[in-house]
């Protein structure tokens, strides 16, 4: 069989697709690790909330039992205020990384499609390449079959010339 003429093209698709596959299995653990960061975030908050309560529910145990006046419970607003702040100030990284996670995914769709793309590229020349060959085995057929109609034609006339001398 001849070499096929666009085999250097299927080795560039072959490998194409295989970046696009490996591009893609990068993004979908890049976007996992993303949403797990996000969920590791949240439950970092939650605690943040629980221990703040706790924290304060403490600190005016210990305010009362020293029997502690008006400033006492003015320190004890503003320690509650600082957790409340700083619980602020993680809901705005936890936006930040929901952004993050809405980037990665909007990533990985991407991926996707060009991974979609470079398989129907490197399908559509394997097909190429299925048809080239039904064609040459054709060719190859009509020629073995017109070879053997000439073979025995031959012998028919020297087995003719033979009988008729």
């Amino acid at each position: 069989m001849p070499p096929y003429r666009l085999q250097v093209l299927l080795d560039i698709r072959t490998k194409a697709e295989e970046a696009a596959k490996d591009a893609f299995a990068e993004a979908l653990k890049a976007a996992d690790k993303e949403k797990k960061q996000l969920a590791s975030m949240n439950q970092q908050l939650e605690r943040m909330k629980v221990e703040r309560k706790a924290k304060v529910q403490a600190f005016l145990q210990e305010m009362t039992a020293k029997g502690g006046g008006i400033t006492a419970f003015q320190q004890m607003g503003r320690f509650e205020q600082r957790l409340k702040d700083e619980e602020a100030q993680f809901m705005l990284d936890i936006e930040r990384q929901k952004e993050v996670v809405i980037q990665a995914d909007a990533l990985v769709e991407q991926r996707r499609a060009e991974m979609a793309e470079a398989a129907k590229e490197k399908k559509a020349i394997e097909k190429n390449k299925e048809n080239w060959a039904k064609e040459v085995k054709k060719e190859r057929q009509t020629k073995e079959e017109a070879n053997q109609e000439e073979i025995g034609a031959v012998l028919h006339l020297a087995r003719t010339r033979r009988e008729n001398s």
